[in-house]
């Protein structure tokens, strides 16, 4: 009886199986198919360039001993690469790779063993101990679910988020977008999701990545010619988590590689986490195919904490850090600092520095102190909408009179004042304010902005509308 390619290959694979770890395994072999067997020359085929290099970079001895076990010691291995239809070519096409040069070359043969061992490995993470194909999740670990208190501003956001981490990938929270202002914890519970879930499942494959970073490696995969190692890299993440991802706005390649990557998980049945500071309606610059697959699962907002909240957080952070205070002083911080928990857990550490530093008994007159302090040097972020909403309504007009294009007076300085505040307050960009504030350019910003400045040094009356502005803006 004939050995068929198929037949050869089932039983290196058996070979295999048994000498490696099951997750490694099913990542680098399952998906690997027979071709063909011709002059003691088998031939697979791999989905990508960058999975050929891993396999050449870890399994090439155990290839060749399965392989001559196999087909005897004039055993050849051929690799066949499989280019994906990633960016719509009509026909894919497949290319072999020769041991002594990495440039594609057609119709020649990989022979085992391959032995350049300087090759550079197609990963956009430099991970120690990757010889053990492991991918480091980039968790941190502290941030749990035990740590994430909840109420009633995330309780939604919470609950999701225990559903996908008992059960990633199967529900209908895919992706699960965690949206709402600085430092209301969207990092927090995008990372105690990951780390549940690599509790509950070691064997899946977990990664947590800042869209600003995600960015910068698709650039580099593109100036090193590499673009298809990168997306098949990330298509063979079961968990993705990818945070910030508004800072995708406007990078329309990333955001096009993050389309086929969102895609290719989606199919089949990984999950995706996003966070942002804001909703998808309320997303500048990301493309309209990529804001309906935001929506295609649950956006969960996270809100400012109320009183009763505040409190538990304090609490829990004291506990944690071993340390005691009494109910009053902590009441009083959660009363006077609402706007999000970053600010609140860091006035309780000013306060426990100030009276360690200074060897001072925690009382309600330190804690005025440092809560004084502390509120008085933390600039609050407001949102362009909300400046907008202020500025009409101290101009007694709506927010569409605002950005309308009319050129009267009154309205287009209120409309200068509106891109003043924006710069001011905000982190937005120039045209970024301008596209929410009447669809202006950052030129017309830009000149607002000079406007607002030599008014407000030649003019008494509109001296006092930056005033007044400055003052109810602050709140």
């Amino acid at each position: 009886m004939s050995i068929t390619a198929q037949s050869a290959w089932n039983n290196c694979l058996n070979f295999i199986k048994d000498n490696i770890q099951p997750q490694a395994y099913k990542t680098w072999f399952e998906p690997i198919v027979a071709v063909k067997l011709a002059d003691n020359a088998l031939s697979i085929q791999v989905p990508s360039k960058f999975f050929y290099e891993w396999l050449e970079e870890h399994y090439v001895k155990i290839l060749k001993v399965a392989l001559t076990k196999e087909l005897g010691e004039s055993a050849k291995l051929v690799y066949i690469i499989k280019m994906e239809n990633t960016y719509g070519n009509k026909q894919p096409f497949t290319e072999k790779i020769p041991s002594s040069n990495r440039t594609a070359v057609k119709a020649q043969d990989v022979d085992i063993p391959l032995n350049n061992k300087n090759r550079e490995l197609r990963n956009p993470f430099i991970i120690p101990g990757i010889r053990n194909v492991k991918i480091e999740s980039q968790l941190n670990p502290n941030y749990s679910f035990e740590n994430f208190l909840e109420g009633d501003s995330n309780r939604l956001a919470r609950s999701a988020g225990l559903a996908v981490a008992s059960k990633p990938g199967g529900t209908s929270f895919n992706p699960l977008l965690i949206f709402g202002g600085v430092g209301l914890g969207k990092t927090h519970l995008a990372h105690a999701i990951g780390v549940d879930i690599k509790d509950k499942y070691p064997e899946k494959t977990v990664l947590y990545i800042s869209a600003e970073k995600f960015t910068q490696q698709y650039i580099d995969s593109v100036k090193k010619n590499n673009r298809n190692d990168f997306i098949h890299f990330y298509q063979i993440i079961d968990i993705l988590i990818i945070d910030d991802v508004q800072f995708l706005s406007g990078k329309s390649g990333t955001q096009d590689v993050f389309f086929h990557i969102f895609n290719h998980l989606h199919q089949n049945g990984k999950q995706v986490i996003l966070t942002s500071d804001k909703a998808p309606v309320d997303m500048q610059d990301i493309e309209q195919r990529l804001l309906s697959r935001f929506k295609w699962g649950l956006s969960a907002e996270l809100q400012s904490p109320d009183f009763e909240t505040r409190v538990s957080i304090l609490k829990n952070k004291l506990y944690r850090d071993g340390v005691e205070m009494p109910d009053a002083i902590i009441e009083y911080v959660a009363k006077h600092i609402k706007t999000n928990i970053r600010e609140l857990e860091g006035a309780i550490i000013s306060l426990i520095a100030q009276s360690s530093f200074n060897k001072k008994e925690v009382t309600i007159d330190l804690a005025k102190q440092v809560v004084e302090k502390f509120v008085k040097n933390t600039k609050r972020e407001v949102s362009i909408d909300y400046i907008q909403k202020i500025v009409s309504d101290y101009f007694q007009m709506d927010v569409d009179t605002l950005q309308s294009k009319t050129r009267k007076r009154h309205i287009v300085q209120a409309r200068q004042l509106a891109m003043f505040f924006a710069k001011k307050l905000t982190k937005a960009s120039l045209a970024s304010i301008g596209s929410q504030i009447g669809k202006r350019d950052h030129a017309t910003v830009l000149h607002a902005c000079k406007t607002v400045d030599n008014l407000t040094s030649t003019d008494k009356q509109f001296r006092k509308y930056v005033e007044d502005l400055t003052k109810k803006l602050s709140v």
